[in-house]
């Protein structure tokens, strides 16, 4: 009994794994499973720079990671699985600004994920709904 409630867990925890958009259609994000954390990386960039070529992590605070590609960073690390449709204790990576916040994530239902990236307390923060790709 106790190896079938374990399988459920790590089931249930899976859910998550897959290819999800954000709202506006930017970018695309392989979410994964490394060990026990979860992670993603943008896979996919609706626009190259200006030049035609790779969108480059300009923003960045480290100097030596702003000549880095966008495609392909992985902007969330480390979720662990709580249960009840909820990842936390991760973070992520905002190239827009450059910031790296903590980060709670809680499938809405099978498609739409609420992403919730915050300083400090989740109370304050900014969220947003990512729906999966099929």
């Amino acid at each position: 009994m106790v190896l079938l409630g374990t399988m459920l867990h790590a089931q249930d925890g899976n859910t998550i794994v897959g290819n999800w958009q954000n709202p506006s259609g930017e970018g695309r994000i392989e979410i994964f499973k490394k060990g026990d954390a979860y992670y993603g990386k943008l896979y996919w960039l609706k626009e190259p720079n200006e030049n035609g070529k790779p969108k480059l992590d300009k923003k960045n605070p480290d100097r030596s990671k702003k000549t880095r590609p966008l495609k392909d960073l992985v902007i969330l690390t480390d979720f662990s699985y709580e249960g009840q449709g909820v990842w936390s204790d991760g973070q992520i990576y905002d190239p827009k600004s450059g910031k790296t916040y903590s980060c709670k994530m809680t499938l809405k239902d099978p498609n739409k994920l609420d992403v919730r990236g915050y300083v400090g307390i989740s109370l304050i923060g900014r969220s947003e709904i990512w729906t999966r790709i099929k």
